[in-house]
């Protein structure tokens, strides 16, 4: 591929490149920004751009990789990153009205820090709805964020700005966040990798209102990718006290480690979700070719109830507590949504909080008890293909509130497993359909290492081997 094309590079790929002299960061910087020239009038991923900084840091890249001193495994790759995430130079407004903008923007966040360190070329911020509060990605600040595949349905969230910069290849990665389902969501509408490592494996700063729900996640085309940006999103932070000991061993090798002859339980609807058929049917393709590569797969259920109400209440109360810190005045110029889900919160009581802690600590024994059995647990990402953007629910639905129809995602988020939502196929309209791979606390490698199989087992389709390009 030559410069003009490298938007649909993986980061991978342009190190490789960048490493020959085939490609200098300056050109892959270049083309990122034309492409986001050309797609982001449709698809509304970034809230920020900043060409000028983004060619100064990809010139400085270029100058490190011709003397043969690049300072970092990301060094000259053209990045995104949630507007969720401190950026110094750079304000974090998160999708709200109710920010000012005007203070000042001197931190960096962990995950911002360690790209900078590694030679990232920021390309800008993306954008989220208010406060990641939602599984769709629209604000009262930005607007709706579109889907590249198809820019009448929604990229998902709440990192969908995130998910459709990679998607129509603005930029070779991003990080999101995901306190319910946030990567793997808009990973899985938008035909990307989405990873949400096991807790604290990413360290955050500042602390999320939404507690250890939160996790950041790497967002790639690649399983590669997403090893690569975790040796350097793991990399400890001494501002987040929950953060986990520094990883023994590279994930960029754990990813091609062998995964044939795992055992794993397939559960098409975890026992009480229901499924789109033609989800269901792509789903189970993918399943089917993950047998075929080498993998035990067992068709069965974890055998746990719904725990909505258990999620619902920790994560309205999250919301409560951040906003009630917010300006006199604040609630009339909030997403209505968000305004409802801060006078929900507020009507729980320590009990009911309480309570909800029981449940989840309930069902993470139940799932570390699952995982003696097997070694991952397959699922849809989501049980529906994407909607119609600028709705919270798909309309018609009867639902009222994003979890009803994110079953999947926001019970390993209570238990802090690592989860990865990897494309599966596409519907017959062009919509990706995402496969869900969770596994034990700790083992992210084994996750990454099934979907790697995955990735070479059924290769699967990008925007750019169609013809939906917007």
């Amino acid at each position: 591929m030559g410069a003009d094309d490298n938007g649909v590079m993986t980061a991978t790929d342009l190190v490789a490149m960048y490493s020959t002299g085939e490609l200098s960061p300056v050109e892959a910087t270049s083309a990122a920004l034309r492409r986001i020239e050309e797609a982001d009038g449709a698809c509304n991923a970034f809230c920020l751009v900043d060409a000028d900084s983004a060619l100064a840091h990809a010139k400085g890249s270029e100058e490190r990789w011709r003397s043969g001193n690049p300072i970092g495994l990301l060094d000259g790759v053209p990045t995104s990153i949630k507007d969720m995430f401190l950026t110094e130079g750079w304000p974090t407004l998160r999708g709200s009205l109710a920010i000012d903008r005007n203070q000042p923007w001197d931190v960096d966040a962990p995950v911002t820090a360690r790209l900078r360190e590694h030679g990232a070329v920021l390309l800008g911020k993306t954008t989220t709805p208010e406060l990641g509060w939602k599984a769709v990605t629209d604000s009262p600040l930005t607007g709706v964020t579109h889907n590249p595949w198809r820019p009448d349905l929604t990229a998902g969230g709440s990192s969908g700005g995130s998910a459709a910069a990679v998607a129509a290849g603005m930029g070779a990665i991003s990080v999101g966040t995901d306190g319910g389902g946030s990567v793997r969501i808009p990973a899985s509408f938008c035909g990307i990798v989405g990873f949400k490592p096991t807790y604290g494996r990413i360290p955050l700063y500042p602390p999320s209102p939404f507690g250890s729900l939160a996790h950041a996640g790497p967002m790639a085309w690649s399983v590669d990718d997403v090893g690569l940006m975790l040796d350097v999103l793991a990399l400890p932070d001494p501002r987040d006290p929950t953060a986990l000991l520094a990883p023994f061993g590279s994930y960029r090798d754990a990813v091609r480690r062998d995964a044939r002859g795992l055992r794993a339980a397939f559960s098409p609807n975890l026992g009480y979700v229901e499924v789109d058929p033609e989800v269901a049917d792509i789903v189970r393709n993918a399943v089917e070719a993950l047998t075929d590569a080498g993998v035990y797969v067992e068709q069965t259920d974890p055998d746990f109830r719904d725990p909505v109400d258990a999620f619902n209440v920790l994560w309205y109360t999250g919301a409560a507590q951040w906003l009630d810190k917010f300006p006199s005045g604040s609630r009339d110029r909030l997403d209505p949504g968000l305004a409802e889900v801060w006078d929900r919160g507020k009507t729980y009581s320590a009990k009911d909080y309480l309570t909800a802690v029981d449940a989840r600590m309930a069902l993470g024994v139940h799932m570390g008890l699952f995982h003696q059995q097997y070694d991952v647990l397959i699922t849809p990402t989501v049980p529906i293909p994407a909607f119609e953007a600028g709705h919270d629910v798909p309309p018609g639905s009867g639902f009222t509130d994003w979890p009803q129809w994110t079953p999947f995602s926001y019970p390993f988020n209570l238990t802090q497993q690592p989860a990865a939502s990897v494309p599966a196929g596409v519907t017959a309209d062009g919509r990706p359909v995402g496969l869900q791979v969770v596994g034990p606390r700790h083992s992210d490698d084994l996750v990454l290492a099934v979907c790697r199989l995955l990735e070479a087992a059924l290769p699967w389709p990008t925007l750019y081997s169609t013809d939906t390009t917007p």
